[in-house]
């Protein structure tokens, strides 16, 4: 009974050892060739990784270029995807449980918005969809098939004037980590076209769904209420 118990145990001790000493191009010693097969496998994967992402290659093969230059391939993609994305097509191979925020940021490279709480209590991943706002993290990137997309990289001319409610938001110093600020930005101009930015309270009303952690809502709302009469109408 002894013998047999024994005998189901893992291989550990001297015995281990001996096998991996006889492990080709290893060190002299049992011991030091263990350790040596651990580092030489660390090193060689940290190197690998490193190579894959100076060439701009990824673990699963899909290209990583310069920011702004889309992926075309996503792992295991399932269809095609076709956008207008801040007034370019775009077409891309997607996972049909991607999200449209995980398309915006990992394919698209278009990290303005935020990945926030994941579940579309936050807000900082609002994007418009055909002109109307969107918690992009909890919609599912193939709904976007064939429509229009503005993110906050969208909102001006690259290199043209600040859109007045970007303005507006450094007038009134209306952040302070910056982190929820490109989604706030986009439900404020949301919020403007709709026609809910009559007056402060209507303005909080229709931001609520906007969180930010840091407090700067006064500041927000005389950001919003200071652009809302360059951009109504537009």
């Amino acid at each position: 009974m002894h013998d047999k118990r024994r005998r189901s145990l893992p291989v550990v001790g001297a015995r281990a050892r001996q096998e991996a000493a006889r492990e080709p191009g290893l060190g002299a010693g049992p011991t030091s060739a263990s350790v040596l097969l651990t580092r030489r496998r660390f090193t060689a994967g940290s190197i690998a990784v490193a190579t894959a992402a100076a060439s701009g290659l990824s673990l699963h093969g899909v290209a990583c270029g310069p920011p702004g230059a889309p992926s075309t391939n996503a792992p295991d993609a399932d269809t095609t995807l076709r956008l207008i994305v801040n007034g370019a097509r775009v077409e891309l191979g997607i996972d049909l449980r991607s999200s449209l925020l995980d398309v915006l940021r990992e394919q698209l490279q278009l990290t303005g918005a935020k990945k926030g709480c994941d579940h579309g209590q936050c807000g900082a991943c609002t994007v418009h969809l055909d002109g109307r706002r969107v918690a992009s993290c909890l919609t599912f990137a193939v709904q976007a098939d064939g429509r229009e997309i503005t993110t906050i990289e969208g909102l001006s001319p690259k290199d043209g004037p600040l859109h007045p409610m970007q303005q507006a938001f450094i007038d009134q110093d209306a952040l302070q980590c910056g982190y929820c600020t490109p989604g706030q930005i986009m439900a404020a101009v949301a919020c403007v076209r709709e026609g809910n930015a009559g007056s402060a309270d209507q303005v909080r009303e229709y931001m609520s769904g906007n969180l930010c952690r840091c407090g700067a809502y006064p500041g927000i709302v005389a950001a919003i209420l200071q652009a809302a009469p360059e951009i109504e109408g537009t």
